[in-house]
């Protein structure tokens, strides 16, 4: 995994200067995503890693599922990682890039992972919160997990703030057995 994000990076950064330079950070957030999502599937995965596959034909085959949604200089990037073999880092590409986006707009995104659903009180409250640490805009997503018991998982960045029942038992249960 940490091969495919240090060869994913520059690719990201190159896209991410690009896409800053032409004021598009938005248009590249979606080709991005687009692209991930269809080098993740199983039968682009077998096409992009067959060398017998011709490789004006996978980058054919890509622009045709993208279809409208890739610009001209998304189609030179496909063409890129085609001709590099190095479609199957596009996932990586894209949360790299994201990560540079969220940071170069001082934005962070986080989730709640909470045992019972958050009303909008508390997760504005959460969110308030989560901003002055950060210093930064924070983009809040909430979910549900009862297994939690009791109490929320807050993930922002590399930060993860376990308050649940399960964590806390989970650390007891390490005390006592040490």
């Amino acid at each position: 995994m940490a091969e495919k994000k240090t060869a994913a990076r520059p690719y990201a950064e190159a896209v991410f200067a690009l896409a800053k330079e032409r004021n598009a950070l938005k248009d590249w957030s979606g080709m991005l995503a687009l692209l991930a999502a269809v080098a993740q599937d199983a039968n682009i995965q077998r096409l992009a890693t067959d060398p017998r596959v011709e490789r004006a034909r996978l980058f054919g085959l890509l622009l045709d599922i993208g279809g409208k949604n890739i610009s001209a200089e998304g189609a030179n990037f496909v063409r890129l990682l085609v001709e590099n073999r190095r479609l199957t880092l596009l996932p990586e590409i894209a949360a790299i890039y994201e990560s540079l986006k969220a940071e170069a707009e001082a934005r962070i995104e986080a989730s709640v992972m909470s045992a019972f659903p958050l009303d909008t009180a508390q997760l504005k409250t959460l969110e308030q919160g989560l901003k002055r640490r950060f210093g930064r805009e924070v983009h809040l997503t909430a979910a549900v997990d009862a297994s939690l018991v009791g109490g929320v998982v807050i993930r922002a960045g590399d930060l993860v703030i376990d308050g649940s029942v399960r964590g806390r038992l989970t650390g007891l249960a390490t005390e006592l057995s040490h």
